[in-house]
């Protein structure tokens, strides 16, 4: 039965021929010590492997690129600022940026989109800035009135408490006895996201159209102000017998007043609780509500002209499930970059033009009914977390991100928004983009030229 099997291996490997030798190796190669590698493609699930990685970081490296194109085009087209002279007793020209953390997130991811799209242009152009931070709803309203209050306190109007004033105001004092003028044009802010949008736009209403002097508290109801009376403790007597010493008597009384005794332990905790949550910076609630715009006066000090804005989107978006939209966002960089830059370069260059006010827009829509700070951002809003559009226990608080955003025409029409001229648009088309170093010549270190009187003597 073995024999077939046998002539079948045998017929088999003779039809197959002498295996081929592998090739000799080349010498050189061979004297290196390299082994003898054989030249073949790789196999189907390497071709796919290489494929997937190759083009993820073709797709990441073009995107960076344009981005960094992006961010020079705009640099270069306000670093001419930086060149101008200034006097030695003037402050140059100070923005103010406005950031508040996203939506169930924190102020690290705004911070960061703030050094990577807006810094650059800043610093080209040599302007200085300073930060309005918020970490939770509310914090940009509040210290944007706060500005706005203590603006119109030093302004002359009257208070019925005085405001207390901190240190910037005590070196704004030694500045103007020293000669030191401030800048004479227009300063301008710069606010990051639709949320911080809403906080501005609520905090210029409550610093120009509220009091100076905060709210009373309000008052609770009768039932809950008129403190209840605690029933007076009954004295019982026990008449003294020879069997029970009046020093029994005295170990009652002084239990209760015991330092040593476990219900004193409680209230030393809560105490401490107490004065930790004291020391915590509280939120001030607001000096007026949306309501009151119609009923209240514009200050007499606010000017004609508010200062300019720039308005600066900031794409945030959480959630497993938005996971392929946040991939293709995060492979289009550049047109992000390009709207932010635009907006920074904006406010640099200091050309602003007044809001559309309501009614007109050209379009036809519904929208063209609302003011332009209106419509500003919307698109951000859909993309917020579930957890911040949901309303939980507000107990009728306001909630400035959920509301829809009030205007009073007094103030809307004094608002201004910083906007790229088209000479400006012009220029940046026209501007070389290349970078100044290849990345071939950064393998090498550059050389660096010698001064011309180094390597003199006292001889020469």
């Amino acid at each position: 039965m073995a024999e077939p099997d046998a002539k079948g291996a045998t017929a088999g490997g003779a039809s197959a021929g002498p295996a081929k030798a592998p090739k000799p190796q080349n010498p050189v190669f061979r004297m290196m010590g390299l082994p003898n590698i054989r030249m073949k493609l790789p196999s189907r699930n390497w071709c796919i492997f290489w494929g997937v990685i190759g083009t993820w970081t073709a797709t990441v490296q073009y995107d960076r690129y344009e981005k960094r194109k992006i961010q020079r085009k705009y640099a270069r087209l306000v670093e001419h600022i930086a060149q101008e002279p200034l006097d030695a007793q003037q402050l140059p020209r100070k923005l103010s940026v406005f950031i508040s953390a996203p939506p169930a997130d924190s102020l690290v991811s705004a911070r960061e989109h703030f050094t990577e799209y807006i810094k650059p242009i800043l610093v080209a152009a040599a302007l200085d800035w300073d930060a309005v931070e918020g970490r939770r709803e509310g914090d940009v309203r509040a210290g944007l009135a706060e500005r706005i209050r203590k603006l119109r306190y030093k302004r002359g109007e009257l208070a019925k408490e005085p405001i207390e004033l901190g240190t910037e105001d005590d070196i704004e004092g030694l500045r103007q006895r020293a000669g030191v003028k401030e800048w004479n044009g227009p300063a301008g802010d710069i606010v990051v996201g639709r949320h911080t949008w809403k906080e501005y736009v609520r905090g210029l209403h409550e610093g120009w159209l509220g009091p100076l002097d905060p709210p009373a508290p309000a008052e609770l109801p009768a039932e809950l102000a008129t403190p209840i009376a605690e029933p007076a403790p009954v004295a019982t007597t026990v008449p003294a017998t020879s069997d029970v010493p009046t020093a029994t008597a005295t170990t009652v009384h002084s239990s209760t007043t015991d330092d040593a005794s476990p219900t004193a332990t409680p209230e030393t905790e809560k105490s401490k609780e107490e004065e930790k949550k004291d020391k915590k910076k509280k939120q001030p609630a607001p000096f007026n509500s949306t309501a009151d715009y119609e009923h209240s006066a514009v200050a007499p000090t606010c000017p004609r002209s508010l200062g300019p804005t720039a308005i600066v989107p900031l794409p945030h978006l959480l959630g497993f499930w938005n996971f392929p939209i946040r991939i293709y966002r995060y492979l289009n960089k550049r047109k992000v970059a390009e709207e932010v830059c635009r907006e920074t370069a904006a406010a640099v260059l200091g050309a602003y033009r007044p809001f559309e006010a309501a009614g007109e827009a050209p379009s036809g829509d519904d929208s063209s009914a609302q003011w332009e700070q209106q419509q500003l951002l919307a698109y951000e809003e859909p993309d917020w977390h579930k957890s911040a559009r949901e309303r939980k226990d507000d107990n009728g608080k306001e909630r400035v991100w959920l509301d829809d955003m009030v205007l009073d025409p007094r103030i809307a029409e004094r608002m201004k928004r910083f906007t790229l001229e088209a000479e400006a648009e012009d220029r940046a088309k026209n501007i070389d983009t290349s970078s100044d170093k290849s990345w071939i010549k950064s393998l090498w270190p550059a050389e660096k030229q010698k001064p011309l009187w180094e390597g003199l003597s006292e001889d020469e």
